[in-house]
């Protein structure tokens, strides 16, 4: 497993870890909460928030509520019992994980905000490659989370079908929009106001490996990933003479992800209105 640290500001850093097994992952980002927690009760400390970019060596991980009968088939990949919130999901490679070990209280943020946040910085980032490198007869989708299942998923808005002018995807009208399925899921866990697990977006990975599982607790929730609606590079340090609006690796896509949710850590970024679905 290889690390790297980089500081995104003076209250935020971020770490990247690459074929990393679940368990010793969740052991170091629960050890760095409880002593950052110690050091806030004890000296009064805030230390800088962290995020964790993880790339996992392939795992299903089971939330603290999570019900074993959503595990439809066993395979030869672990299932790991967590601690954060939701049901039953799958990390591995070509997906992109993004742990949020924040400070709420010091942030003034909400549980609300987090899970709003961490929302809205998917639904920006998607739909900026969507925008910028879709495949043909893509360019009606776009990414909205939706308030009664947690995640964020692409929508169809079939009254555009026809029509070859740009959809403003912040004011999509659900009345006329097919839901295609999910691309990202979420799940955090706060303890003494701090904030730990996060987010996975479904980049280039093998979908096949939630076939074995009702994704995140839905019965035939259909998986997506964005490879099948924007041109990706296959590998990601492959050298390309595609310029990056028609061609999209996983570092920029991840880049685009970490500058975003920094803004948002900073201030920069206003939380939009949740959307009514």
């Amino acid at each position: 497993m290889q690390n790297a640290t980089q500081l995104l500001n003076d209250t935020l850093i971020s770490k990247s870890l690459s074929a990393a097994d679940y368990v010793p992952t969740l052991d170091a980002m629960l050890s760095r909460t409880l002593a950052r927690i110690d050091l806030k009760k004890q000296q009064g400390l805030r230390t800088p928030d962290e995020l964790w970019i993880v790339d996992h060596n392939d795992v299903y991980t089971l939330g603290q509520a999570g019900k074993e009968e959503h595990i439809l088939q066993r395979t030869n990949t672990p299932i790991i019992k967590t601690d954060r919130g939701g049901q039953v999901t799958w990390h591995g490679h070509g997906q992109l994980v993004v742990y949020w070990l924040f400070d709420l209280d010091s942030l003034k943020w909400s549980v609300r905000n987090l899970v709003s946040h961490a929302e809205q910085a998917i639904e920006d980032i998607i739909n900026d490659c969507l925008h910028s490198a879709s495949l043909p007869n893509t360019a009606n989708i776009s990414a909205h989370a939706r308030r009664d299942a947690p995640g964020v998923y692409l929508y169809a808005d079939a009254s555009a079908a026809d029509n070859d002018a740009n959809t403003d995807t912040n004011n999509l009208s659900f009345d006329s929009t097919i839901m295609l399925g999910k691309m990202a899921s979420l799940g955090f866990k706060i303890k003494h106001g701090f904030s730990y697990h996060g987010i996975a977006i479904n980049l280039n990975c093998d979908l096949s490996a939630f076939n074995a599982i009702n994704p995140c607790g839905y019965a035939g929730m259909q998986m997506l990933r964005l490879s099948d609606f924007v041109t990706m590079q296959k590998e990601p340090a492959a050298q390309t003479m595609q310029p990056i609006s028609e061609s999209l690796s996983y570092e920029t896509i991840t880049q685009k992800l970490i500058d975003n949710i920094a803004k948002r850590h900073a201030g920069l970024i206003e939380l939009r209105a949740i959307t009514p679905k």
